[in-house]
């Protein structure tokens, strides 16, 4: 099969797509033809070797994390009712890195993988299951907001911000976003009810125009908002952070490191199929053209996800 691959840390540059051997269908395993992949935050982090402290990396890796495609075989201890032919999608993250989802064939772990919603592309679907359920665990798990409630979401116009966005209007909450001035009518479109300019100044400062301090913030940019986030929030410490744990938890927040859930899966799949969830893609990248997709990523702010179609 042919796999986007690098066999050193580094910059984009390290990446090749080649042919390497096809890999086993182990017993708790879904084996996925793949149909597409994303790129995340974590990709880059991962290929310039900055995640080594956090789980074993085997060399040469595949990267990606996203999945989305259709199941080619299924092990024999699979207890979830998937079958061969089943269109599927995956956060497919191991113990270890070393086999991503850039490539044609990808053993998911059973955990991992749940059918995907209908009415989404393969493209679609393949950027939202470590963007959406971030989004979802942060806003449901670790702030636990309620309807009525005020929540502020830092970089709203990123790849898990868009997701946040329209998952806190479904649980009822008045949303305040931040983001560059030329994305705040998006940003409304998603449903914000109001926006604000992160360079305008600190955003607890800027709240007083809009309500004062909200019920919970959502820090998906770390740097001077997270340190401000004290002053954004009634009580001082309602506060997810996806960015900086030791600074978070300092502050008697919460750290999000996103975790595979099949559940989590089925709720964005509900939230899809119910019309209160949109993928926006930014732009949608070849395999063979995945350094490209590497170095957009790194060059700024896309709107939502980056799509490598496989």
């Amino acid at each position: 099969m042919r796999a986007a691959i690098y066999d050193q840390y580094g910059d984009a540059g390290v990446i090749e797509v080649r042919e390497v051997e096809d890999p086993p269908v182990g017993p708790d395993t879904v084996l996925v033809r793949a149909r597409a992949t994303s790129i995340n935050p974590v990709d880059i982090i991962v290929r310039e070797g900055h995640l080594r402290g956090a789980f074993p990396h085997h060399l040469p890796i595949i990267p990606g994390w996203d999945l989305a495609g259709v199941v080619e075989a299924v092990g024999p201890a699979v207890r979830t009712g998937i079958e061969v032919g089943d269109e599927v999608f995956a956060y497919v993250r191991r113990d270890d890195v070393g086999f991503g989802t850039a490539a044609e064939l990808v053993p998911a772990p059973e955990r991992t993988v749940a059918l995907k919603p209908s009415t989404l592309t393969f493209e679609e679907a393949g950027a939202m299951p470590l963007a959406g359920m971030t989004a979802y665990q942060g806003l449901v798990e670790a702030l636990e907001v309620k309807p009525g409630e005020r929540v502020l979401i830092h970089a709203a116009s990123g790849g898990v911000g868009h997701f946040a966005v329209q998952i806190a209007k479904a649980l009822g909450a008045t949303v305040i976003g931040t983001g560059s001035p030329d994305s705040h009518d998006w940003l409304r479109e998603l449903g914000a009810d109001e926006v604000l300019d992160y360079s305008a100044g600190p955003v607890s400062q800027q709240l007083q125009a809009v309500g004062g301090p909200v019920d919970a913030v959502l820090d998906l940019v770390g740097g001077d908002a997270l340190q401000d986030a004290p002053r954004q929030v009634t009580g001082g410490t309602r506060i997810a952070s996806i960015i900086d744990p030791e600074t978070v938890l300092g502050l008697g927040g919460t750290y999000v490191f996103v975790r595979p859930s099949r559940e989590n899966l089925a709720s964005l799949t509900e939230l899809v199929e119910a019309g209160k969830l949109k993928v926006t893609v930014d732009r949608t990248f070849g395999l063979d053209e995945i350094v490209e997709a590497h170095r957009h990523s790194e060059s700024g702010h896309p709107r939502g996800k980056i799509v490598v179609r496989i």
